[in-house]
């Protein structure tokens, strides 16, 4: 079977020029036809693009008609995700609860999406693994990085042999980093999302300088941030392009209950810099109950220090409750029934999943306001910002100010899946655009088997074997 290109060849005193005519199918069939044969000569032919204008001007034209039939076909997209938490997380992991909902509204919306993920991940799109479950469910600790390389090198290896639109990557903890390097001679568009902070090169209090050496790669990468507050104080060697909020599935988050109950919440993974101590010490202060809820690190001494030291003796089991991890479901009904949510952040954090999850079944956030914060509650409408724990006493007891049906509205306006998926393929579209010059020729001609090719130039029609 031939593939035929209509083409359109100009001559001038400067040489030949050659236009890609929109094939005589509708948008979708020519645009996916098209894809396929630009596609075959990014990955087989780049030898001969080198040596013919004839080739790369096709290839250029060809890419342009892509582009320009994107804005109304459904994407292709790839995800790496990160190989230390299944997804979605069984209960906690803000990066990837973030990626699952975005996953499944892609999905949703229609379009073709593979994720690249250990073998436990539930998802609708299509699941490619390269072994059966995530490391952290089978006691590799988060130093132990020679299987989450196994994880990101076979994923780049794959996207490189298949054809995909763009490819989206999540830098997450400092395994994440290798992404850099790996990606480097990929020719698909490629965009990633930054979910934590640098320095990655750390483990626990020691902190190298590995991150300035990987910057060497870094700096070229297309780059989301999750906060305002993160493209403020970025790395300046970053290249950030936008800015785009987490979101939630609104039918996922359905208060359980129409009345809350006495007590406050913490949700999270017990460390210091997540602040239970001190909801600990704001509750005793206001005299209220509070329910902990979320996962102590095992793998990290210092984690289980911090909760054995600081976190343990306060349990009674009367005013200071602590229930475990909990799933989903779990978590939506225990926010659901409390008067608040109480999320002392002790850092500068990136965005705070856990406040949205809270709002969109109408519990309140009482947040000290750093990190993204004060992007993400509105002061006295869907909770309080505070600067202490005194002021968190303070609005402890006023949090009957709040209307939960007005708390739930705030996330329904700026914080759903959906709004964060079109802000996704605005940010897809862009990258893909920008790159369009880029990578006309693919990838060099060391990484492909030269092919032999004839092409037959008329007026009419290029012929593809």
């Amino acid at each position: 079977m031939k593939l035929v290109f209509s083409l359109k060849i100009v001559y001038t005193s400067c040489g030949s020029s050659v236009f890609l005519e929109a094939l005589p199918l509708e948008p979708a069939r020519s645009y996916h036809l098209a894809r396929k044969v630009l596609f075959h000569l990014r990955t087989r032919l780049t030898h001969i693009s080198e040596r013919s204008s004839l080739c790369g001007n096709v290839l250029r034209e060809m890419a342009c008609f892509i582009a320009s039939r994107s804005e109304r076909i459904p994407m292709k997209i790839a995800h790496i995700a990160p190989p230390w938490l299944a997804l979605p997380p069984k209960d906690y992991g803000g990066t990837e609860t973030m990626l699952y909902h975005l996953v499944e509204e892609q999905v949703a919306q229609g379009h073709d999406v593979t994720v690249l993920a250990p073998g436990d991940a539930r998802t609708s799109a299509q699941l490619v693994s390269f072994f059966p479950r995530s490391l952290i469910a089978t006691g590799v600790p988060w130093q132990g990085h020679l299987k989450a390389y196994y994880h990101l090198s076979k994923s780049v290896e794959y996207i490189k042999h298949h054809d995909f639109d763009v490819v989206h990557t999540h830098l997450s903890s400092s395994a994440d980093m290798y992404l850099f390097p790996l990606m480097a001679s990929l020719a698909t568009p490629h965009v990633m999302t930054l979910h934590s902070r640098f320095p990655f090169d750390r483990v626990q209090s020691w902190a190298g300088d590995a991150d300035e050496y990987y910057m060497e790669w870094a700096s070229s990468v297309p780059m989301v941030v999750i906060s305002e507050q993160v493209r403020a104080q970025r790395t300046p060697s970053l290249t950030i392009v936008d800015v785009v909020h987490h979101g939630v599935p609104m039918a996922h988050y359905q208060p359980t209950v129409k009345l809350s109950e006495p007590f406050f919440v913490w949700l999270g993974r017990f460390t210091p810099e997540k602040g239970p101590h001190l909801a600990i010490e704001a509750s005793k202060k206001a005299g209220v109950p509070l329910v902990l809820a979320g996962t102590v690190d095992r793998h990290l001494q210092e984690s289980v220090a911090y909760f054995e030291q600081e976190i343990q003796p306060h349990l009674d089991h009367e005013q200071i409750t602590y229930i475990g991890p909990v799933d989903m479901k779990q978590k939506v009904d225990v926010l659901s029934r409390a008067r608040g949510l109480l999320n002392p952040i002790q850092w500068e954090e990136p965005f705070g999943m856990v406040m949205i999850e809270a709002m969109a079944v109408g519990c309140p956030v009482i947040a000290f306001d750093r990190g993204a914060a004060s992007e993400i509650v509105a002061h006295r409408k869907s909770g309080f910002l505070v600067e202490g724990v005194n002021e968190m006493v303070q609005c402890i007891g006023r949090i009957n100010e709040i209307d939960r049906v007005a708390v739930r509205a705030h996330v329904e306006q700026h914080f759903t899946a959906h709004a964060m998926t079109e802000k996704y393929t605005r940010v897809y579209k862009k990258i893909i655009a920008s790159s369009r010059g880029k990578h006309a020729f693919g990838r060099s001609s060391s990484q492909v088997a030269p092919l032999a090719l004839t092409f037959v130039k008329t007026n009419e029609s290029l012929l593809m074997p």
